[in-house]
């Protein structure tokens, strides 16, 4: 279902992006296509991802057993069902992409009530990390249902602050926890030289950084435009904001190379987990810098590049090295990155600095259209063979 969703929905916004330069199928949009963009693109295949992660390795974390699949089947059935329904709905009208929204958003409210029970049934000592998604998972159905209510009501700039909110407290919160846990472990059972170093204050660190981020979505909403007496100005917050995300982006890089980034370089699957991460520091730094360059001008100046740095760059970098490598395994396959993959991860990587040269002032709306066609292309090349694996009996003749 993931997979699929992420083929429609990427294929979509190609669609989109070429009928902005008169190529496309001349799509009307009946609501905003870049909050569209921005729901599906975190609500919609990640969590869906997610499941097959929260319950597979997160029963052997907290030490419970797993529910069958198919007690969580329904939950995941209802959000494809209402993806598609947003979908259909940003052409054919806003009811209908509403009533999609809500359908998504109770089918990840079940979801994440179904780990919660395993996280509340757990006897382990150690629930951190389960925890820390389990609440992320809640911060996204919360962040979801008000991204509906808002479409819903007219809200749009409000609804994307969700969307952005979803985001980091959600999907970005997620990643982290999970890369906390798992980054070190993968590290030092292929490179058996390299301890599993994974301090807790590196955990609580990462959340401080969402954290900041978080405010930064809402302080634009929330400051007038011109500082007046007694409030805080809006270049003062961007001075600050610019400045700590320098800052966090140089840890996260340090954290990097701590975390064997050069080491990896040797084992292509293990590579691409480290790289994928070392977006997140130039997301943040790319951030950092734009806040600073617009100061003058009161705004940031690339926005959206850093932002597509942590959702292209950081998320769907690995994206590509966990699904690969969680296919991989439990289809009875090698744990590695084959020629194909590695190449498409490659590809991505070129999409991904095509659309950040896409942020740039005076650059051809064609780029946009450009990165976004390539996206969609890579992501086929490499989710359709995945669709042929679902489903079928191991590779390697072992029971399901």
């Amino acid at each position: 279902m993931a997979v699929l969703l992420l083929l429609i929905a990427s294929g979509w916004w190609a669609g989109v992006q070429l009928d902005r330069i008169g190529w496309g199928p001349g799509l009307m949009p009946a609501v905003s296509p870049s909050l569209v963009h921005a729901a599906v693109m975190t609500f919609g295949f990640m969590p869906l991802f997610f499941a097959g992660f929260l319950f597979t390795a997160g029963p052997k974390w907290l030490g419970v057993a797993g529910p069958p699949a198919r007690q969580i089947l329904r939950p995941l059935v209802f959000q494809l069902v209402g993806w598609v329904g947003w979908l259909v709905g940003a052409h054919v009208g806003a009811p209908l992409s509403v009533v999609g929204g809500v359908l998504a958003t109770l089918g990840l409210v079940w979801m994440y009530g179904q780990f919660w029970r395993l996280i509340l049934a757990s006897p382990a000592a150690d629930k951190l990390h389960a925890k820390a998604v389990g609440w992320a998972g809640a911060v996204g159905a919360l962040s979801l249902l008000s991204l509906t209510v808002s479409t819903a009501i007219g809200q749009v700039d409000v609804a994307l602050a969700f969307a952005k909110t979803g985001l980091w407290g959600f999907v970005v919160v997620t990643f982290v926890a999970v890369l906390h846990r798992m980054l070190p472990f993968f590290t030092s059972s292929a490179l058996p030289f390299i301890d599993a170093w994974r301090p807790f204050w590196v955990f609580w660190f990462l959340l401080g950084v969402v954290a900041l981020e978080l405010t930064a979505v809402w302080v634009p909403l929330w400051t007038p435009d011109t500082a007046t007496e007694g409030v805080r100005s809006p270049r003062a917050w961007m001075l600050f904001l610019g400045l700590g995300e320098l800052a966090a982006g140089s840890v996260v890089a340090w954290l990097a190379v701590v975390w064997g980034l050069v080491q990896s370089l040797k084992i292509r699957l293990l590579a691409m987990l480290h790289l994928g991460f070392l977006w997140l520091s130039l997301a943040l730094m790319l951030s950092g810098a734009s806040q600073l360059l617009g100061l003058r001008l009161g705004i940031p100046v690339l926005g959206l590049g850093a932002l597509h740095a942590l959702t292209m760059g950081f998320l769907g970098s690995l994206m590509l090295a966990m699904v690969t490598r969680v296919s991989c395994g439990h289809s009875g396959r090698t744990l590695v990155a084959d020629n194909r993959v590695w190449a498409l991860f490659w590809l991505l990587q070129v999409a991904v600095l095509l659309r950040i040269a896409s942020a740039l002032p005076a650059v051809p709306v064609w780029g946009l259209a450009l990165s976004a066609c390539l996206w969609a292309l890579l992501m086929g090349a490499w989710g359709m063979p995945l669709l042929r694996w679902y489903g079928q009996a191991r590779a390697d003749g072992r029971p399901d």
